[in-house]
């Protein structure tokens, strides 16, 4: 770069030759003392060693001299002020250098370097050159840096020492060096060069916005050094860290030109702080829609709380997407769960909340909540200080009046509790690899279409995704891997869940989770889970099996479709209801299970694929559809696919409504399951009255309390060997458990009827 010849500046002033009258023996600003008819000045024509020439004495201790035009100085250019001088008589000085840096309005501007560096003459009529370099930025070289605010200068030669000496100098020579710092053909600009000086302390934050406003479309350097910026910092234009910033944590770096997490990690030098950054502004206008991590693994040595490293933002609600990375735990002590016992009170009548906390300000929002008549996965969803009260995400179905209760503060790589409200977050393509040591994700408290897509959950110590309010309204889990840290552990005894939910209308597509001890605990409804594979077993023989999804709320609206359950259950419970007896609720209602791979293996003979757990009296099953599965058992036969868990109570079986049990396909299971039931009976002697047996092939060991059709199979005889051909009539809900049908004939009569019987 040399502006004298691309932009046509002027740099060189005038030859002595022009006249003396421009020439100041003081600092050069306009009014002061020239050298034009000085009694210590004087032209030479015709100098052996210069030509023409100043031949000046020196009668002042500091005596100057000082061009008076206006040199510019230009963000990011150089120059070199060079002069010839040698001495004629008289005391010998010595020489520098010397400049007057000019500001906007004509103020000098204090406290910068104004002198280079001094010669001392030593022998008459040795010519002697002296230099000094004067630009914006500390680089190796420049004797005078001057920064950016500076808008011209007046330079000459100092002469200091003894007096009375007289000197004669040539020309001076004022140029462009730029391009002894910078290559003519480099498309980027310094921010060196426009007053950084990068020690760490010093703000450097104008200087940046300077080199970025200047660069105008070419990429701005951050060359080495680490440099302090005070305020927000937002690139218009490509940047290239060589050295890194710090800012304060409320500050935001905007790369609008090459946003994403490499970028971010060579801006502050650490993958964990770059990404806090890089998301920071990724949810304050950075321009960008996603973060790219370009594949980074960032190593995070403490849960990453994503609310903190946004400090201006409680809530966010337009789309953004993290994705292409990894997050990676490192360390040990620093994901201990955080556990903290507490006496409260709970009350039906406001049944997410707890009352009277005893040290409530312990208790951080997202602890699960675990005491007598707590279900699974309650979670603190906020904490009122002022009122010592806990706002839940669930109700508790018995657990009315004070007790203690235990709070215990999983902890997550990526955790956004601390937020209000997110929605339309996007995770794609990121592996947690929590190493046994830490949980995944942890989503805000309140939320809609939180995404989660072709993600590795591997070896998370307790959680993979927990969701502590209704964050998850509308939460979207695909293609997806959730690899189990429990792998060697007993079903029974695991602790680890992939994922809970409160809030409704989920999906969960096409993942696969491996020996968890529950794939999901779902409290909401309207649920879509299809195409997922989770698999429980064991290597402990006949063992036992945990459920794989969890429906926690009656009333579910939910669609099983498609999925591989292997070694594990599909549990139907009540627990998220503060009055789990049956009032006037819809009770357990409307549940699609279909066309699904039901699977275990060596597990015990009670084990059941389906299983409707009450918590409290009257509950019954209305509308459920249970079609087109494969159940298959290996190493064993089970003895059915559906049962009641009686824990807490049995169903009311004489309520069944709107229940079908068809089309599903059985394999070393002793009972397969109908509803509409079909059989055939036969009597071989002639009897008025034929009793059948609907069980145990009706689900949920129900009654026999509807008959759909009854059609003989040839013809229906009398001991005279005559055919009958009346329509006999029926009487359903027979012998002990209401389980038989009985069907009148108009005589005694033998034969066979195929027989259609209902349990709803």
């Amino acid at each position: 770069m040399n502006k004298a010849i691309t932009d046509g500046v002027v740099f060189m002033p005038p030859a002595f030759a022009n006249g003396l009258d421009v020439w100041s023996s003081g600092d050069g600003t306009p009014g002061s003392d020239t050298y034009e008819n000085a009694v210590n000045a004087a032209l030479v024509p015709a100098d052996q060693d210069f030509g023409g020439c100043l031949e000046l004495q020196k009668v002042e201790t500091t005596q100057k001299l000082r061009y008076m035009g206006e040199t510019p100085l230009l963000p990011g250019c150089y120059l070199r002020v060079t002069a010839k001088v040698k001495a004629v008589s008289g005391n010998l000085p010595a020489v520098r250098v010397a400049g007057w840096a000019g500001g906007a309005g004509g103020v000098h501007v204090n406290g910068l370097t104004e002198v280079g560096p001094s010669t001392a003459l030593t022998q008459y009529g040795e010519v002697v050159e002296v230099s000094a370099i004067v630009g914006p930025g500390l680089r190796g070289g420049v004797d005078m840096v001057w920064g950016r605010e500076p808008l011209y200068g007046h330079f000459g030669l100092d002469l200091t020492g003894a007096t009375g000496g007289v000197v004669r100098i040539d020309d001076i020579v004022i140029e462009d060096i730029t391009s002894v710092f910078l290559r003519d053909m480099m498309a980027w600009v310094d921010v060196r060069d426009y007053g950084a000086v990068g020690d760490g302390v010093t703000d450097d934050l104008a200087a940046f916005e300077a080199a970025d406003a200047d660069a105008a479309g070419r990429m701005v350097m951050v060359s080495a050094g680490t440099y302090f910026l005070g305020d927000n910092m937002t690139f218009e234009n490509e940047v290239q860290f060589e050295g890194t910033v710090t800012m304060p944590d409320a500050a935001i770096l905007g790369l609008t030109r090459n946003y994403d997490l490499p970028a971010y990690v060579d801006a502050f030098g650490n993958e964990e702080l770059a990404f806090k950054k890089a998301f920071q502004a990724l949810l304050n206008g950075v321009g960008h829609e996603s973060l790219d991590m370009g594949g980074l693994r960032v190593d995070v040595t403490a849960p990453i709380d994503m609310q903190a490293a946004v400090p201006n933002r409680s809530t966010y609600a337009t789309r953004r997407v993290i994705r292409n990375g990894q997050f990676e735990a490192k360390g040990d002590t620093v994901w201990d769960n955080d556990v903290v016992t507490s006496q409260a009170t709970y009350s039906v009548n406001d049944p997410k909340k707890l009352t009277g906390v005893v040290n409530i300000a312990n208790i951080p929002v997202g602890a699960r909540v675990e005491a007598t008549g707590v279900g699974r996965e309650v979670y603190v969803r906020s904490v009122n200080l002022a009122t010592q009260e806990l706002e839940l995400n669930r109700e508790f179905y018995d657990a009315d009046g004070t007790q203690t209760f235990t709070f215990t503060r999983f902890k997550y790589l990526l955790d956004f509790s601390g937020f209000d409200r997110i929605d339309k977050m996007v995770l794609a393509d990121i592996e947690f690899q929590c190493n046994g040591k830490s949980s995944g994700l942890c989503l805000s408290p309140a939320g809609v279409s939180f995404a989660i897509r072709d993600c590795f959950f591997t070896a998370p110590q307790y959680r993979a995704i927990t969701s502590p309010g209704e964050g998850c309204q509308g939460l979207l889990v695909d293609r997806c891997q959730f690899l189990s840290n429990e792998n060697t552990v007993n079903a029974q005894d695991r602790v680890s869940i992939v994922l809970n939910t409160a809030g409704n209308d989920i999906k969960l597509r096409d993942n696969r989770a491996t020996r968890f001890r529950h794939f999901a605990v779902i409290g909401g409804t309207s649920s879509v889970i299809t195409g997922n594979h989770f698999f429980q077993g064991d290597n402990s023989g006949q063992g036992l099996r945990t459920a794989g999804i969890v429906f926690a709320g009656a009333n579910t609206r939910a669609t099983v479709t498609g999925n591989y359950v292997d070694n594990c259950f599909i549990e139907w419970t009540n627990e998220y209801d503060s009055d789990p007896a049956f009032a006037s609720e819809l009770s357990f209602s409307q549940l699609n299970i279909s066309d699904n791979v039901f699977l275990c293996s060596h597990t015990v003979p009670w084990f059941s694929f389906v299983v409707v757990k009450p918590y409290g009296a009257g509950h019954y099953v209305n509308h459920m559809n249970v079609t087109g599965n494969s159940f298959r058992s290996i190493g064993g036969n089970i003895e059915r696919v559906e049962r009641v868990d009686t824990s807490f109570a049995d169903l009311d079986h004489a309520k069944m409504k709107n229940i079908t049990f068809a089309g599903n396909m059985y394999k070393l299971i002793d009972t397969a399951t109908e509803n509409p039931l079909l059989l055939n009976h036969s009597e071989a002697g002639e009897t008025q009255v034929w009793s059948i047996d609907g069980a145990p092939f009706l689900p949920f060991g129900g009654r026999a309390k509807n008959v759909e059709t009854v059609q003989p199979i040839g013809a229906i005889r009398n001991g005279a060997n005559q055919i009958n051909r009346d329509q006999p009539f029926v009487n359903v809900e027979r012998g002990a458990n209401n389980d038989r049908i009985e069907i009148h004939w108009s005589e005694a009569v033998r034969g066979e009827v195929a027989v259609k019987i209902r349990m709803d």
